[in-house]
């Protein structure tokens, strides 16, 4: 289904040269299965044009989607002519690329593109910011390298000043080499031969890239925590270039006032103590709004803006005896979909903000509390949408390198390789440690890649003590972590209840139902498929009465159904892939998720 769009651009020569300064460019979504009905509200001029870092908000920032160059080389080659137009931020193999071309491992893919900076930040450090671009980047300003990342799911930036020049365009130059499922980095579903439960890879830039200045002292980071049993808010700065005479001031804002304020020296902890305060949860997810300025001798230097809930997940006993996970100190149970982020369009990358808020909307309409983010990890806006409208996250960290089965020992990975592993899962945890939504971390799902869990559970708790830790998801338990999980498919089955951990069952159903002139391919399975939308209800409703007996008689803290929406050839979902059908009804599914179906 091609879209007749042209953007009409002019290409300045820098280097190689794509275009004559008059020539026309045309943009145009390539040719695909099925589309959503987003796919038609993308400006080529400013895709994603949302600010890209909800939880740590500067006023000036440039956004550097659109359209760039992009060819694609043999493994160390270099670019000798320019292929065409892609838009940045959808990956390669995407049909909102434009482009929807495969590379290999040994291929490289690159980006050009060009930038201004504003006279107005002459005396700043200009960092350039890329949210994510899987895997192996490199970047290049004005002929510069400016330095590389390893790693697809991360934000990461690089301070480019030394390389701007005054009153110029400047030249980006990105290379990207990604050997999706033949190396052995986090990768998750991504395969090179997609089938079954394995899809279509999304290499190189499918985040947001942007740009922002800052002085000399500024907020590298922050870290903020609560506690629901003395109202307090503690809030943890980290200042680049520190010296004398710097202090942190932090206001605590409530519906537009401020009702707490407080200046501290240096880079020291802040803790704010309220009188009165409510409580985050799914039902009412109620927010701080936090404002946090640098100042040096009065001056203030850097302001960013940011938010905060009060929530607390722990393991505890209830009333009936049962080890539950307690929210606010209170069993809640939690049902939600498994949610594996793919869309037919934009694979990796949804096609706009409200295509990806759609979903969450769904889940809440269903009548679900929380989800299962299954080995990929979202953009930090979905994080922001999920605090926002009260939805519970269990991130997993994308898996990849070897499997092993039921009762197989732990893979012997790598010295190199379990680097890499551990420091993109402390990014993950790091650059998502103040969302209130993220209530669990999930580092091994079904045996990919598992190694170490002992080792790998206790890193996690290290670095997070504020969260749960399922640390194998599936099987191949090691008796480590807060909870005991199993997979059954389709019907749902439930662990024995333990003393120190919590029993989920993480993924069950798939009960599937392709729909006429909305599936990828024609050959397209469910682990149980279904002649019609009845039958599907009515297996559904049957599946649910028996949930919600384990929740009651066995202990089950938490059940996660496969899932929100079909997936490439997987029709197992409750929305089709291209989110038009919603197969069962959303009026349907709430009694049933919530337990008011008799």
């Amino acid at each position: 289904m091609k879209r007749n769009r042209i953007l009409v651009l002019c290409a300045i020569m820098i280097g190689l040269s794509s275009c004559g300064q008059n020539e026309e460019s045309e943009w145009a979504i390539a040719d695909n299965p099925i589309l959503t009905q987003w796919a038609d509200d993308i400006d080529p001029s400013n895709p994603w044009p949302e600010y890209p870092r909800p939880d740590m908000v500067r006023e000036e920032w440039i956004n550097l989607n659109g359209l760039w160059d992009y060819t694609i080389t043999g493994k160390d080659e270099q670019p000798t002519v320019w292929e065409g137009k892609i838009l940045v931020p959808y990956p390669v193999e995407s049909a909102l690329s434009g482009v929807k071309k495969r590379i290999n491992e040994n291929e490289y893919l690159w980006y050009r593109t060009e930038f201004k900076v504003p006279a107005s930040w002459k005396k700043k450090n200009i960092f350039l910011n890329f949210e994510a671009s899987d895997w192996e980047t490199t970047v290049w300003v004005n002929g510069n390298m400016a330095g590389d990342h390893k790693g697809g799911y991360d934000p990461f930036c690089m301070n480019i000043t030394r390389y701007i020049k005054k009153g110029k365009n400047h030249e980006l130059l990105v290379r990207v080499w990604d050997p999706s499922s033949k190396g052995p980095q986090a990768r998750g579903k991504q395969v090179t031969d997609p089938h079954g439960i394995w899809y279509t890879p999304s290499s190189g830039i499918w985040q947001t890239v942007w740009i922002e200045p800052v002085d000399n002292v500024y907020f590298r980071s922050f870290q903020t925590e609560t506690d629901i049993e003395n109202g307090q808010i503690w809030i943890q700065p980290d200042i680049v270039n520190m010296h004398d005479g710097i202090s942190t001031r932090a206001s605590i804002i409530k519906e537009k006032n401020i009702i707490e304020e407080k200046e501290i020296s240096g880079d020291n902890e802040i803790i704010f103590t309220l009188d009165d305060y409510e409580l985050w949860s799914p039902d009412k997810p109620v927010l701080y709004d936090i404002e946090i300025e640098l100042i040096d001798n009065g001056q203030v230097i850097d302001k960013i803006k940011t938010y905060t809930g009060f929530r607390k997940i722990s393991i505890g006993n209830d009333d009936d005896g049962f080890t539950r996970i307690l929210l606010n100190n209170k069993f809640v149970f939690q049902n939600g979909p498994l949610d594996q982020g793919f869309w037919p369009d934009g694979l990796y990358t949804p096609p706009t903000e409200e295509a990806m808020r759609y979903d969450l909307e769904m889940i809440k309409k269903m009548g679900f509390n929380m989800l299962r983010k299954h080995v990929k990890v979202e953009n930090r806006r979905f994080y922001y949408w999920c605090d926002r409208m009260g939805v519970l996250v269990w991130q997993d960290m994308p898996n990849g390198d070897q499997h092993i089965g039921r009762n197989e020992n732990d893979i012997d990975k790598s010295e190199e390789a379990a680097r890499q592993f551990e420091i993109e899962l402390s990014k993950l945890i790091k650059t998502k440690y103040n969302h209130p939504s993220i209530i669990v971390w999930v580092p091994f799902n079904e045996g990919w890649g598992q190694y170490d869990t002992g080792r790998i559970t206790e890193f996690i708790k290290e670095l997070d003590p504020t969260r749960l830790v399922n640390s194998a998801s599936g099987w191949t338990d090691r008796g480590t972590g807060d909870i005991l999980d199993i997979h059954h498919y389709p019907d749902p089955r439930c662990p024995e209840a333990e003393d120190n951990r919590a029993i989920v069952l993480s993924e069950f159903g798939g009960l599937g139902l392709p729909v006429q002139d909305h599936t990828w391919e024609q050959k397209n399975w469910g682990y149980k498929n279904m002649e019609n939308t009845d039958a599907l209800l009515k297996k559904y409703d049957e599946f649910y009465k028996i949930i919600h007996s384990m929740v009651k008689e066995k202990g089950l803290s938490a059940s996660i159904y496969t899932q929100i929406t079909d997936v490439e050839t997987e029709t197992n979902g409750l929305l089709t892939y291209d989110r038009k059908i919603n197969k069962m009804g959303a009026e349907n599914l709430y009694p049933i998720n919530t337990g008011q179906k008799k």
